[in-house]
């Protein structure tokens, strides 16, 4: 049986982002379960803010098209965000909302989002770990009727969370990410 494929997605492009480290380390991860894993970067799919007048003139840009078949190619996707202002930033925002417009002809219009597992996970240096992103990331999924799994992880001063190696120095946060690996992996199983 071929292995599961899962996508990593860092809605970060910043040099020496923590989110970045934490989506390596779920990939080493993904890796040691004998998981197909790929990791992208956003900034390799540049795209306009999402505008309706913009897609009504133009249509939907090409790296859409890219981004929303590269989800498509996997059973799981893992989305690794930071937390701006309480919320998503844009750049992972504006990715979801122009995947979400895409239509390739043997489908409904958002139909990757609902046959995809996804997981969610953020490293803040704060306290609460990016905890207040992945609510909203939540909530925008289920919009998309994306299945979530249950299992986030939320590292919390995550500056101060990995070794000289860039693994993660804390049991418990260490634990918590191979839960959700688990999880992710097992629901996206059941899609293959």
């Amino acid at each position: 049986m071929p292995a599961v494929k899962i996508l990593i997605i860092p809605g970060s492009l910043r040099n020496g982002s923590l989110n970045a480290k934490l989506a390596a380390a779920a990939a080493y991860e993904f890796a040691r379960a004998d998981v197909d894993v790929t990791q992208l970067s956003l900034g390799d799919y540049p795209l306009p803010i999402y505008d309706g007048d913009l897609e009504a003139n133009s249509g939907v840009p090409q790296h859409a098209v890219s981004l929303k078949r590269m989800i498509g190619a996997h059973q799981g996707v893992l989305l690794v965000s930071p937390e701006y202002n309480s919320s998503v930033p844009p750049l992972l925002k504006n990715a979801i909302d122009w995947v979400s417009r895409v239509k390739d002809p043997h489908e409904t219009q958002g139909q990757v989002f609902r046959e995809r597992a996804f997981a969610l996970a953020a490293a803040s240096e704060g306290r609460l770990g990016g905890s207040r992103c992945l609510a909203a990331l939540r909530l925008i999924l289920s919009g998309c009727r994306a299945p979530v799994i249950p299992n986030q992880v939320a590292l919390s001063f995550a500056d101060q969370a990995y070794d000289e190696m860039d693994h993660l120095k804390h049991q418990a946060d260490s634990d918590a990410l191979k839960a959700m690996v688990r999880q992710l992996i097992e629901f996206a199983q059941q899609l293959k």
